[in-house]
Formats: structure tokens, sequence, C-alpha cells
């Protein structure tokens, strides 16, 4: 069945069948991906993103906040920033899907300072969240334009919005104060450094920064930090960059530290995950 548009700590990733298994990245600058899984499964990991995914065919599984979750094709699934879960093919056959992953602060831009909207569940056939969705994860073949992604995430942010009920608005003074904490971390991502100077470089209580941090990015400073490290790492290995050597470029302390907090990350190990998106794959399926 093919899903489409309207309004109606395991073990590693194994690659049961190579044939049937494989993750391949779209085009452009937005993270999105398309999976085929088969009788395989994610370990429990945690990503700072929201993960706005649709199953395309199959049952897609998972453990979210406590409860086992299943979508089916057509379906949404709406994972919340730094929420544990896990994935697997439901029924033992084949699972199909794609995903988008956008940063909590790309969300905050539209809402302007507002707490990030909470989604309870994690599956939804909410006809608004499947609108935008459609405009992130429908044409797939191709990178979406600035404007594009701009006007897909708008509908995207007061869609989750919507579906999660009452807004918080954050302080304008904490929302700088997170902002500045935000850039301190991305322009020192291999160094490291401490609450004591992230309150020094935006002049915040380093506890109230905390909080507010994580109402306005969804996640710790520290596990923030972690994740920009993650990202360059796998932009330097897909480019054909030993693990060893990412592993010492991107801040880690070892390599064993890197597998260790890149399967926190992704379910996944490091070569597991490189395996996967090498993987030969097909694009029979359409939203």
């Amino acid at each position: 069945m093919t899903a489409r548009f309207n309004n109606s700590d395991a073990g590693e990733f194994e690659l049961v069948d190579p044939g049937e298994n494989w993750l391949v990245e779209a085009p452009g600058d937005i993270d999105r991906i398309e999976a085929c899984l088969t009788g395989v499964a994610f370990a429990p990991h945690r990503h700072d993103t929201y993960t706005i995914g649709v199953t395309l065919s199959g049952i897609q599984s998972f453990t979210y906040r406590g409860a086992e979750r299943s979508s089916y094709p057509g379906q949404m699934v709406i994972l919340h920033p730094d929420e544990q879960h896990d994935g697997r093919a439901g029924d033992g056959g084949a699972l199909r899907y794609r995903a988008a992953y956008i940063a909590p602060g790309d969300i905050q831009g539209v809402l302007n300072g507002q707490a990030l909207p909470f989604v309870e569940d994690g599956v939804s056939i909410d006809a608004r969240l499947h609108r935008a969705a459609a405009a992130l994860l429908g044409d797939y073949e191709r990178p979406l334009s600035k404007l594009e992604y701009q006007d897909a995430l708008y509908d995207l942010a007061f869609a989750l919005q919507a579906a999660a009920g009452a807004a918080v608005a954050i302080k304008r003074a904490n929302r700088e104060a997170a902002a500045g904490a935000r850039d301190y971390i991305e322009a020192n991502l291999t160094s490291g450094f401490s609450l004591e100077e992230l309150e020094r470089a935006t002049g915040h209580c380093r506890w109230q920064l905390s909080r507010d941090f994580r109402a306005m990015f969804g996640t710790s400073p520290y596990r923030y930090l972690t994740l920009r490290r993650l990202d360059l790492a796998r932009r330097m290995m897909r480019v054909g960059g030993a693990i060893a050597d990412v592993a010492q470029d991107c801040g880690f302390s070892d390599q064993s530290h890197f597998g260790r907090m890149f399967k926190q990350a992704y379910g996944l190990t490091p070569k597991a995950w490189l395996t996967a998106v090498q993987r030969p794959h097909d694009h029979s399926r359409t939203i």
C-alpha cells in the first residue's frame, strides 16, 4: 500500500536482508530521509529536532513516552525534540517511511518566542499536519528552495501549535539569552566549555539560562553541543572521513565515546549508519 496525503538500549542496526534495507537522504540543505527496513530496529535514541514523518508502507512501530505506538500507511509520526524512542517494522515485513528533521530554532522563529508545541501521542492523522508535511516530504527528488521551506515551516509551526493546544510565552530577555547561548555553542563546537562560560557570554544566570534554553530549543546546552558535533561528524563521514579521525576532529574524547554518543542520537553505530546510507535503494513509491 502506498501512502497519499489527503484530508482524510536495543542492539545495533542489523542488516537482515541487504537488498531491502537502506536509508537515503534527500538533496538540499533540509535534513530529509527515506528509509526501508525489514525486520530491523533502531536502538533507543533521541534527536534534538522535531521528527515529522509519514509511513509509506508496512507498519512503523516504536516506543515513545512509555507506550507502544504504531503508525500505518498514510499516518504521521510527530516526535518532540529530546524524547527517547526506538523504531522497527511492526509486522515483521518491510517498513518504508519518509521523515524531515526540523530544528526547534526554526519553529521558534515562526512562533516568536512561544514555548515549543508538544504533540503528546507521537502518531497523528491531523489534516493540518498532513498538509504541512506534504510540502516538506512530497516532492522528495529535488531540494527545497529557501522560500519553499520557509512557507512550509510557517504552516508546520502553527499546525503543531494547534495540535498541541495552549502556548506559553517566554520573556524577550530570556529568548535573547538562549539564542546567544546557542550562537556561542555553534561557534565553539570543538571546544570544551561550561555553563559558567555561557553565563559570562550571555550575561544571564546559568540555571535560568539552562531552563530557557530547554524551552526554546527542546534540549539542554550540552545535548545541543553534542548533536551539533554529530551533525558535523556525519558530514565528514559522508565524504570519506575515517571514523577515528572524525571522532577526534569533532571534539570527542575517543572513538568509543563518539560511537556511544552517535548511537544514542541516531539509534545506529557510525559504521551501521554509513552502511545504510551507502546501500543501493529505489524510488518506486511516491507520496
